[in-house]
This record gives C-alpha cells, structure tokens and sequence, in this order.
C-alpha cells in the first residue's frame, strides 16, 4: 500500500453498520491505534484527524471508527451498553491486520475504550478529553472507568476541560495537558497558541507514549 493510503471499510454490528476509515503506511507497522468519536461529534474531530495524519508515518496505522448510530445520520449517541455492542462487534476488524490493537477514543468514545478493554484484549488505552464528570458535577466521577481499563492508559486532556481539569485526575494517572484548551481542544486566541501547536502536543505526547509501549 502506497505511503499515506486510505481505506475505508463497513462492519455490521448488533447496533447497526459501523464504518472503519483506516490510515496506512507502506511498512514497518508496530500497532494499530483504533479511535472513535464522541456523543457530539464525528472523526472530523481536529484531534483525530491530527493523530491520523501523523501516527502512520511513525509506525502506527489508525483506523478512525464511526459507531453505527453516526453512520446511520443520527445526532444522539445511544446508550453506553449499546456504544460497547458495536466497539465490540468491530474489534476483530481491528485485529485482523495481526498487530497489537491500542484501543481509543475522544470523550465518550475514550469511556468505550475503557469498560471494554481488558475484555476485548487491547493493549493498551489511549483517552482523548476524558468525561471525568458531567461539567460543574465533580461528585459524579466516572474514574473507576478509566481506572478500571486494566491496561497502560494515557490521557490527553485540555487545560481547561470543564468534564475534568488534569489536576482533577486521580494520583499516578499519566496525563498529557494541551494547555489552554477546551473539550475538543480548541484553545482560544489570546492564549497565543495556534491549532498546529497543540496538536502538535498531542501526536508528539501520543508517539512517545506509543514507542515507549511497542519501540
């Protein structure tokens, strides 16, 4: 496969037809990152579509994951069991290039990647804008998912997140910060930061971490 293809693929899944859009290099891969959305959004996401333009090339595919309710035109993500169905029901797509699968996802699609896994054997999790808590309801924590994984976990998490701030994480959680940004790591413009800086933080962040898992 030429240098920077891509490929896109549909699996069927008990909660509909999800879609696989993978992006590949030549050789030399290590790992597959698997990355799917949030509740609000697509793999449009600036931080997605960073983290496929620059893992490939580093050694590590990525294939950006539509849950069947995104592909089906919906706006509402349906319910968490329902969101583990369909990443379930995918995984061997995942598995089936024979590497290592690194499991992920931004917000609720990084809380999939956490309660399934230890079951579905992944390597390890990478969480992007981790939903710690409902903003302003720092009493509804959902740590025990992400401590829970059972897996080396990175975090990558804005400075200003209101579903948790980094220094809301629990002790001995290993954490990126992009400085400044929001949820979807937006950052704003008197902060002096532009969108390529910080994303440049996340994929360096990312590789690194990756290396140290598979180099």
């Amino acid at each position: 496969m030429s240098t920077g293809a891509k490929e896109t693929e549909t699996v069927p899944t008990p909660a509909g037809e999800a879609r696989i859009t993978w992006y590949r290099e030549a050789e030399g891969a290590r790992a597959v990152v698997a990355l799917s959305h949030g509740a609000g959004g697509g793999i449009e996401a600036r931080d997605l579509r960073a983290l496929a333009a620059a893992l490939p090339a580093r050694g590590y595919p990525v294939a950006l994951v539509e849950q069947p309710w995104r592909v089906a035109g919906k706006k509402l993500a349906p319910a968490p069991k329902t969101l583990d169905t369909g990443w379930t029901a995918l995984w061997p797509a995942l598995a089936k290039p024979g590497l290592p699968v690194v499991a992920g996802g931004r917000s609720a699609g990084a809380r999939v990647a956490c309660r399934t896994a230890h079951e579905l054997g992944a390597r390890a999790v990478l969480a992007l804008s981790f939903p710690l808590h409902p903003p302003g309801r720092p009493e509804k924590s959902r740590a025990d998912e992400l401590t829970g994984a059972g897996v080396p976990t990175l975090v990558v998490q804005g400075g200003r997140d209101p579903f948790g701030r980094p220094a809301e994480f629990p002790p001995g959680t290993e954490l990126t910060e992009v400085a400044h940004a929001d949820h979807g790591f937006a950052v704003p413009k008197k902060a002096g930061v532009g969108e390529a800086e910080s994303m440049a933080v996340i994929t360096d962040a990312v590789a690194v971490w990756l290396d140290g898992l598979f180099g």
